[in-house]
């Protein structure tokens, strides 16, 4: 199975198919409007305006599953991001990413590699525990989780949200070029990619 097999809703609610970004590095991220992470929505314009030239497209789906940090409608969240942060990146509708009505495409996403997390992250995770009762390994445990997909579809990165998008800079630029052949990102952040 690859990403290019997922069929998702756009803001007005249309079906689009994955197959539809065949060819392109893409980096998909469940984002929100009212969380600590927000601001990382200016690195993810940084980046898109950096690489679309050469095949690069963030793909959003914004989730109030954490603490209800997306509360707005489609619309609402589209016109937040634009205003605040100049987002001319594909958002998509606001989708559950974890539980029994999570979307089929983060279904997936969970189970193709293993996440990318730095110094910070466990600190993190046991900060907002309380907040997650019920979360499996697996799971999306916040806001701005990150997964990178090469140009085949491979899903070849995941990384927790408080991995910056300016820290995953190098690794897109690296896929941007890649034939596909190599890993992009090993478990252990410290040892870097490729």
């Amino acid at each position: 199975m690859k990403i290019y097999d997922f069929i998702v809703k756009d803001i007005e609610n249309k079906d689009v198919s994955l197959s539809d970004f065949k060819g392109k590095v893409l980096l998909i991220v469940n984002g929100a409007t009212g969380c600590g992470f927000t601001p990382q929505y200016d690195g993810l314009q940084r980046l898109y305006e950096k690489y679309a030239p050469e095949g690069f497209e963030i793909l959003d789906f914004p989730s109030n599953q954490f603490l209800e940090q997306a509360p707005g409608t489609n619309e609402e969240i589209v016109g937040f991001c634009r205003l605040n942060f100049g987002v001319e990146f594909k958002q998509f509708s606001k989708i559950e990413v974890n539980g029994p009505n999570e979307e089929p495409l983060y279904k997936y996403l969970k189970t193709t590699v293993e996440e990318v997390r730095n110094e910070g992250t466990e600190d993190f995770y046991n900060r907002v525990k309380e907040y997650t009762p019920g979360i499996a390994d697996n799971d999306i445990r916040w806001n701005f989780t990150k997964f990178l997909v090469d140009r085949e579809g491979n899903v070849v990165g995941r990384f927790a949200p408080n991995i910056t998008p300016e820290e995953l800079d190098e690794k897109i630029a690296k896929l941007i070029v890649d034939d596909g052949s190599e890993t992009v990102c090993h478990s252990d952040f410290s040892q870097g990619c490729i």
